[in-house]
């Protein structure tokens, strides 16, 4: 298991005076996580390399390896409930919430990309009827990439619909 510390450039406003201190911060959540989802994967006796980020002003931890499917689920469903267990595991730690992103596998980088392809589709269907496109159920994280998407194009808008997990995007006219 290999552990690795990289830091990119923090665009995330801090509510901190001392941006040096709200970054630290970051890197003790992802430390923990990284130590959280360390011990869960010796635990299944799954071989994996963990790589803390900070990103945008949150706390990244990547795991990296062979056989990681089974930690991903369907459409990334078991993804999201260890990203909520750890980010339970940093709350208790610390006692402030985070917005840790846990990725496995490089599954979120290749999801985006399937995303960026669904908002892209929506929107020309959208231009072409004038109607809008209802998108199936997805978790926050994806509905957060679809909305990035949507609001970058002119001419359209985006909404989210309702109660999970059945929440899903509204693509419609402008």
């Amino acid at each position: 298991m290999t552990v690795t510390e990289t830091s990119t450039p923090d665009t995330g406003a801090e509510l901190d005076d001392d941006p040096k201190s709200g970054e630290s911060d970051l890197f003790a959540q992802s430390e923990v996580a990284a130590d959280y989802v360390e011990g869960l994967l010796d635990i299944l006796d799954y071989d994996g390399d963990i790589d803390e980020v900070v990103q945008s002003g949150r706390p990244v931890v990547e795991v990296v390896g062979d056989r990681l499917q089974a930690l991903v689920g369907q459409r990334g469903a078991t993804l999201e409930a260890l990203q909520e267990l750890t980010r339970l595991a940093i709350f208790r730690q610390t006692g402030s919430p985070s917005r840790l992103l846990l990725d496995v596998g490089g599954y979120r980088d290749s999801r985006r990309k399937e995303l960026v392809s669904i908002a892209k589709n929506a929107v020309e269907r959208v231009k072409q009827h004038g109607e809008p496109v209802r998108l199936e159920p997805m978790n926050a994280f994806e509905r957060k990439c679809v909305h990035d998407v949507v609001n970058a194009i002119s001419g359209v808008e985006s909404d989210s619909d309702g109660v999970e997990p059945q929440r899903r995007v509204v693509v419609h006219p402008a």
